[in-house]
């Protein structure tokens, strides 16, 4: 028979405990014969230690689970600078690319306006959230002017342009005027995708992850940011009629591609992007919630993603007049749910799917993965909600966070009755304020250990790990409805803005009057997510890149 004492469960046969009691001085397991002669003599000291032992039991069932870096792993760190470069093997979920490592590439100034990081990074979510709120099913594709920023955060100054490139790069990328070509990726036979590598934009001078693909025949490289939140894919052309800001390679001549043409005003694609006829052609027009926009020529044109993978008749933005802080990258890739986005267009010769793993720093390298790909059984799959009025986006239902294996208290509705928004644009996660206050204050109780920091504009919960030999965080992950759950990368959790050893919590609490919840970029870093638009679901496979 069973016996519960002090925690620990002692199992003897019956015949055994009835008949030959242990002697005098006997331990059984860690306690001894006289402790359990009395306890079995007092019924009531019985009923009191299974009490506690149930209460302790459920106190090891909330054991804490903790992340861990060494402090030479930081993206400052000494040890990260000049290390020969590596290479390494990057499995997918159905493909595997060989991609460079790159290691300790230091990184640009980021503000050019003497701006802390923090602030930069909130004036980069500003802008995207107005753009984003713009895209309603009602404002969706329209070319009216944007609106003013978001009124739920502090006004800041709209990040300035700043000129020039940067004259380090984490990758090697073609040199200006040189033909694109791209190492072919074997797709699997079970399906027709197509892999290639991503990385961070902060070279470029954006806060979003970017691609290199080829437009036109033959096909010339155009470095684009890749976005779940837009729908029209646009680069910069010749002849900039109106302005052409500087950008990374050459901008893209259509009179030197033997496939483009321009997109008619009666053709079907004209009415999705919302454009204007201008004489014959489809003119479209993009604006974006910090002021900047891009108008040209609807265009089709074979899009090349390897050198063996191509789309002919890619409809995009050939753009003419485009105003505003870029960055240096050519233009932009959307992944919305849209039918002008590129894995809408690409559906029907690659699959009805898309996924990305964005890299846990900016010196190395993630993957952009286009149609559907064979998935391994680590993945966590959640349903893809709709959201009529934001019919582009990608919405879960997200209904707790587990920290440190502590559930915070805070009730499901407080996640559902917004929605969330998980989003390739935005750099940190937003949470209700209940559920920020909560995980905020979860985290302060376990990091009790380290050296508070003063916060770096809106990320409140700071830590100057100077001298530690390795740093241990929490784990965080997501539940969703169905019972999914999405476990977040250290870099996931804690963000090193200025690329020291001061790290804060990367999370903000969002404003009453913000309508959803969002899961930033910087805490999908590392983790491939699937969007499986055929299936209306998404799937998480961490440690993917």
């Amino acid at each position: 028979m069973r016996r519960l004492f002090n925690g620990r469960i002692i199992t003897r046969p019956s015949s055994s405990y009835q008949h030959e009691p242990a002697g005098a001085g006997e331990s059984i397991g860690c306690i001894d014969a006289d402790t359990y002669t009395h306890a079995m003599a007092s019924q009531a000291s019985l009923v009191l230690l299974l009490v506690l032992c149930l209460f302790c039991g459920a106190s090891l069932a909330a054991k804490p689970r903790y992340l861990s870096v060494s402090v030479s792993d930081l993206p400052g760190s000494k040890d990260n600078v000049d290390c020969p470069p590596l290479k390494k093997s990057v499995t997918t979920s159905g493909n595997k690319v060989t991609i460079p490592a790159g290691c300790g590439i230091p990184s640009p100034p980021c503000c050019g306006d003497g701006s802390s990081v923090g602030r930069h990074i909130l004036n980069h979510d500003i802008s995207r959230l107005s753009t984003l709120l713009r895209r309603t099913a009602v404002t969706q594709g329209s070319d009216t002017p944007s609106a003013s920023p978001a009124p739920w955060f502090p006004s800041a100054p709209a990040p300035a342009e700043t000129p020039g490139i940067p004259p380090v790069v984490p990758v090697p990328l073609p040199a200006p005027g040189t033909p694109i070509w791209m190492p072919p990726v074997a797709p699997p036979s079970e399906a027709p995708a197509v892999t290639i590598p991503d990385t961070s934009g902060e070279y470029l001078d954006t806060l979003e992850f970017v691609v290199t693909v080829g437009f036109g025949t033959p096909a010339r490289p155009s470095t684009v940011i890749f976005d779940t939140g837009s729908d029209v894919s646009w680069i910069q052309c010749l002849p900039c009629t109106g302005h052409c800001y500087k950008q990374h390679d050459p901008v893209f001549d259509p009179s030197k591609s033997s496939t483009y043409a321009a997109v008619p005003c009666g053709d079907p694609q004209c009415a999705a992007a919302k454009g204007r006829c201008n004489g014959t052609t489809c003119q479209y027009t993009v604006h974006y919630g910090d002021g900047s926009s891009t108008s040209g020529a609807l265009s089709h044109d074979t899009l090349t993603l390897t050198s063996s993978r191509t789309l002919p008749g890619f409809a995009f933005g050939c753009g003419q007049t485009n105003l505003g802080p870029f960055g240096t990258v050519d233009g932009l890739i959307g992944l919305g749910r849209g039918e002008l986005s590129l894995s809408s267009q690409a559906a029907a010769s690659f699959g009805a799917a898309f996924s990305y793993c964005l890299p846990s720093s900016n010196s190395t390298q993630g993957f952009l993965s286009i149609g559907s790909t064979p998935v391994s059984g680590k993945a966590q799959y959640t349903a893809m909600i709709k959201k009529p009025a934001y019919p582009s986006f990608y919405f879960v239902e997200l209904v707790s966070i587990d920290i440190g294996g502590f559930v915070l208290p805070v009730p499901p509705t407080v996640f559902t009755s917004t929605g969330t928004l998980l989003d390739s644009g935005t750099v940190l996660t937003y949470l209700p304020a209940a559920a920020y206050t909560a995980l905020r204050d979860r985290f302060k109780f376990t990091m009790k250990q380290y050296k508070p920091a003063p916060a770096v504009d809106i990320l409140d919960t700071c830590y100057d790990f100077t001298g530690e030999p390795a740093i241990f965080a929490p784990a965080v992950s997501f539940k969703f409805s169905d019972g999914a759950v999405f476990e977040l990368d250290f870099f996931g959790v804690l963000i090193f803005p200025d690329e020291t050893a001061v790290g804060c919590l990367a999370f903000v609490a969002m404003a009453q009057n913000m309508p959803f919840s969002i899961i930033g970029n910087t805490q999908q870093r590392s983790t491939e997510v699937i969007y499986d638009v055929a299936a209306e679901k998404i799937g998480f496979v961490p440690g993917s890149c």
